[in-house]
């Protein structure tokens, strides 16, 4: 409601500079006035305020100079007028959302949200969780992954991230929902020496990139 009625007197403000530029044609500014007034009483309409009754030429009616059937008559214009155009913006809308309805069954696509929690598990070193869906039909993976970068102290090597680990696995669509199995599989690749009971700094092995553990949840 905010948003409709801030749009409308965006328009508003807008006529009225071009009313008080004094550069229209009559017809011109007659039209416009038209246009001012409709969306005046349709923006009343919309806020459940009073509706002005107005003449052909858009200026308000005074009751004490006209008679109360020509005021009836009026109101009634003035209605019809409003609820056409709350008709046509309702039927408006209504074909924008079938056309969005049909546009998303044409094209269908589905998200999985994955928010990760914490990593139980003792790694002893810096390390890489890696996150996918997998096919074990097809023995192939269907996603990209979801990297996560975990410390050797058991936190998220980007702290500010912490408690805020979260990912969208996007475009799955109907060919994913008819596989008859997918997996979430998560890898963990240790980062560091060759082995972690290699004290031998002289070695240079750390840096080292080595598969730890995975682990997956079938559906």
């Amino acid at each position: 409601m905010f948003r409709n009625v801030r749009h409308m007197i965006y328009d508003l403000i807008e006529w009225r500079s071009q009313i008080l530029s004094g550069t229209l044609p009559q017809d011109e500014l007659k039209e416009l006035k038209k246009k001012v007034t409709a969306k005046i009483d349709y923006g009343n309409r919309i806020l459940d305020l009073d509706l002005v009754v107005r003449d052909e030429d858009g200026n308000i009616l005074d009751p004490e100079q006209t008679s109360t059937i020509s005021l009836f008559r009026a109101h009634e214009i003035a209605s019809k007028q409003v609820e056409e155009r709350l008709q046509e913006e309702k039927s408006q809308k209504q074909n924008i959302d079938i056309n969005r309805q049909a546009k998303f069954a044409a094209t269908p696509s589905f998200a999985l949200f994955v928010n990760l929690k914490n990593v139980v598990c003792k790694i002893g070193e810096d390390a890489e969780v890696l996150m996918s869906l997998y096919d074990p039909l097809e023995s192939k993976f269907i996603s990209e992954n979801y990297l996560v970068r975990w410390s050797s102290c058991g936190l998220p090597k980007d702290i500010d991230r912490l408690h805020n680990l979260r990912a969208v696995f996007t475009d799955l669509g109907s060919k994913d929902l008819k596989r008859e199995k997918i997996s979430f599989v998560c890898q963990i690749v240790r980062i560091g020496r060759m082995e972690l009971r290699d004290n031998n700094t002289r070695k240079l092995t750390s840096g080292l990139r080595r598969p730890f553990g995975v682990a997956g949840n079938c559906a």
